[in-house]
């Protein structure tokens, strides 16, 4: 008897099998035990022992559905940043919001921008839906370019992811750049800033991006957990939006989709002030204080506006070198070729130790070079 024909295998929707799937940062290495990881931009404090004892307690009611509506975490955040709590929308990490937002306003035919050096996520985002990515060049220094981003507008735009400050490079546009780009785009463009490290800028004029969203029904604002507060392992994040997008994304989130835990210790923590001063103030003296060791070693270094740093050297040769000296130092800094800069690494400013230790490879590296 003759075998039946075979099915054809089933295929995903036009796009997805153009995504490079995103690699996060190593957390092991061969050799070493504990090694130091300053791949991923994690908080060298660690989360606030006020938030571990509130993610501790919830455990006790793991049989308990959490509250589908993020209200007490909403309350806490608008308290915390002088916000409508109504226009407050949780999430499992900010990826999940940036995820619901090209979701809702982005598919296939349409096109949606970001700056070349920008967070990795994007154009997957894009491509998951079924749009176009399309990357507008940064500056000589890896700054966003709002000249270039606006000439890259076409009428096919829909969305405009911008990091700020932006990971890799730590670099960021001021306000009065973001008021311009802001201007400079048509109405029916979502404008999305992404603020993740907003909480390690001490630049005078920045500001976060709650101001344009006030200010208008086509602009958004997310930020994470996962930074200065030292939950990335909970994955848990918000956006600011103006009322119709947040009526949108209410209707695509999951009826759960932040757990318990994640709600309890999110509130324990944007609550807990003094841990969100010393990791501010932390990070403020241990940046400046590698990367002026960075720099006497003759190394290339952006001023940086976030809990890393990006050190550029002279080709992806000699940046993959220089991570193999960090490696056998125990140290683990996050390659970025897939952000267009194979010639650079990035690394988590980390504790005096850690960044004692990044220091000490890289003079061994540069004195070998």
């Amino acid at each position: 008897m003759a075998n039946p024909p075979l099915t054809p295998p089933i295929t995903p929707r036009p796009g997805i099998m153009d995504i490079a799937a995103y690699m996060p940062g190593e957390a092991k290495l061969d050799g070493h035990a504990e090694p130091m990881q300053l791949a991923a931009n994690e908080n060298a404090l660690g989360p606030a022992k006020s938030a571990m004892a509130a993610y501790t307690e919830a455990g006790a009611s793991l049989h308990r559905y959490p509250d589908g509506a993020a209200t007490v975490l909403r309350n806490a955040i608008a308290d915390a940043h002088g916000l409508d709590a109504d226009r407050i929308i949780c999430g499992a990490g900010s990826d999940e919001i940036l995820s619901f937002l090209g979701r809702s306003y982005a598919g296939p035919g349409d096109e949606v921008l970001y700056s070349a050096h920008g967070f990795l996520m994007y154009p997957i985002i894009t491509l998951t839906v079924g749009a176009t990515p399309v990357a507008a060049p940064e500056t000589a220094d890896l700054t966003a370019s709002v000249d270039a981003l606006l000439a890259a507008v076409t009428p096919k735009t829909r969305i405009l992811f911008l990091a700020n400050p932006n990971n890799p490079t730590g670099t960021l546009l001021p306000v009065s750049e973001l008021r311009r780009l802001r201007a400079g785009l048509r109405d029916d463009i979502l404008l999305v800033i992404d603020a993740a490290y907003a909480e390690y800028v001490d630049h005078p004029d920045y500001d976060a991006g709650a101001a344009l969203v006030d200010e208008g029904e086509n602009t958004v604002m997310t930020r994470t957990f996962s930074k200065i507060h030292g939950l990335a392992a909970l994955r848990l994040g918000w956006c600011y939006c103006p009322a119709s997008v947040a009526a949108v994304l209410n209707r695509l989130r999951g009826p759960f989709n932040v757990g318990a835990p994640s709600l309890a210790a999110g509130v324990a923590a944007i609550g807990d002030t003094g841990h969100i001063e010393r990791s501010r103030a932390h990070n403020f003296a241990e940046r400046k204080r590698l990367q002026d060791r960075l720099r006497q070693l003759g190394l290339n270094t952006p001023e940086s506006h976030g809990n890393f740093i990006l050190i550029r050297f002279a080709d992806g040769d000699q940046a993959e070198a220089a991570l193999q000296a960090m490696n056998a130092g125990g140290v683990i800094p996050r390659r970025v070729a897939g952000y267009g800069l194979p010639e650079s690494l990035r690394v988590t400013v980390g504790t005096a130790e850690e960044n004692d230790a990044v220091v000490q490879a890289l003079t061994d590296f540069v004195g070998e070079a």
